[in-house]
């Protein structure tokens, strides 16, 4: 079943209960042929030409399954996809490579339906069913959503105060807290930023046993003479405003800049300060084309792993961007339909970088016998289904909001 099939049918096949102006408002936005009023960028472009629609039996002679995977949610037994050459080098993908795209339709998909408005269930798939995972596009996710929405485009513009509400709320990365210094302090800022203040509220949530942090990724303190956690934290906070760190990122000549930047600060890793990039990057103090610069992380190696072996090691940046290029090759070959953000943002390499995590863990269900770097072999998250809208609102400088559905 092709992604559109969705706007007219609930995942069971039952005919959607949504007004059908409602369902061909997000269709047409997905089938436009716009392009993003974004920078542009010589690896790969930011918007794409919408694709024609396809029959799932178009390019396949499977009919008997939906989102080209078999009903039982597992991936068969066929032949690996060719051999494929990046950096040099002629890597032989096994089984989960084309699961990783398989994926990738299936999740997009499911996230299409919500914003729909569609009723579920959204996948027939047992193990999306089942287990927790992102979107295909890390802005979609629900904290992103809110970081874009609520933190970066909401309040004073300027870039001291944007990238102060920015490292706020990702040092915690959790809406819960951002929330509880709102009530207290008012809307966060800079100029009437009070270290004494803030920790008075944080330390209080803990001493009521509240959760302070997201359990996303680890965060790890650095040492600036505290004896919390959040303490060295707004320490850091503090060290970087002063340090102008929001005046030399809008300054910055590139992405990979004020990744350097960042990495500068203590506790700041590798994977850490590409996050706090991107995240930075969706606001209005910079503005670089992801294509530009990507980070693999520890999930996104075990993926490649996965998906290649030992041979990627030490060249997984570009097999990103090499994922990044040739996505609609890899769409088209296996007969998938994927038709991006709104209808015209590609994959970038932030998403493929996520969609390696993703693939990862779906991996260790759909095939146990390929191990990857870590040796987990299940899936910690459990799917408990929210019934709450789906947001979709994305950096107004991407051009895309206005295809989006009114209501989203």
């Amino acid at each position: 079943m092709k992604v559109q099939g969705l706007l007219d049918l609930d995942l069971d096949g039952a005919p959607s209960s949504k007004p059908a102006s409602q369902v061909a408002t997000f269709a047409e936005g997905l089938g436009r042929d716009s392009r993003s009023n974004g920078s542009s960028t010589g690896r790969t472009s930011t918007s794409r030409p919408a694709r024609r629609p396809r029959s799932c039996d178009e390019g396949s002679s499977r009919t008997d399954t939906l989102w080209d995977v078999p009903l039982s949610g597992l991936t068969p037994s066929r032949p690996s996809a060719p051999p494929v050459t990046v950096a040099g080098r002629r890597l032989q993908p096994t089984p989960v490579f084309d699961t990783y795209w398989r994926f990738a339709a299936k999740r997009q998909a499911v996230y299409e339906a919500r914003v729909a408005g569609l009723d579920g269930p959204w996948t027939d798939d047992p193990i999306l069913s089942a287990h927790r995972f992102t979107n295909c596009y890390r802005a979609a996710d629900r904290v992103s959503q809110f970081l874009i929405s609520d933190v970066l485009y909401h309040g004073d513009q300027s870039p001291r105060e944007v990238v102060f509400r920015a490292l706020l709320f990702k040092l915690f990365n959790k809406i819960g807290t951002w929330n509880r210094l709102k009530s207290a302090v008012g809307m966060p800022s800079w100029r009437a930023f009070d270290f004494d203040a803030y920790d008075r509220v944080l330390s209080s949530a803990l001493d009521q046993r509240q959760t302070l942090y997201s359990a996303a990724y680890v965060m790890p303190p650095p040492h600036l003479g505290e004896h919390r956690k959040h303490q060295n934290h707004l320490r850091l906070l503090e060290l970087m405003l002063h340090d102008d760190a929001a005046e030399k990122a809008h300054a910055a000549g590139s992405l990979r800049s004020v990744y350097e930047l960042l990495r500068s600060y203590p506790a700041l890793g590798p994977f850490l300060a590409f996050q706090l990039t991107i995240d930075l990057n969706y606001s209005s103090v910079v503005n670089f084309p992801e294509s530009d610069f990507v980070v693999a992380g520890p999930g996104a190696r075990d993926g490649i792993r996965k998906c290649f072996g030992e041979a990627p090691r030490g060249a997984e940046e570009e097999l990103i961007h090499y994922m990044v290029e040739t996505q609609d090759e890899h769409f088209e070959r296996l007969g998938l339909e994927f038709n991006g953000l709104a209808g015209q943002r590609p994959l970038q390499p932030i998403d493929c970088q996520n969609l390696f995590c993703e693939v990862d863990k779906y991996a260790r269900v759909a095939h146990p016998e390929i191990s990857g770097v870590s040796g987990r072999t299940r899936i910690k998250q459990r799917y408990r289904r929210d019934l709450a809208s789906v947001t979709a609102w994305f950096p107004p400088k991407w051009g895309i909001n206005q295809l989006l559905p009114s209501g989203a």
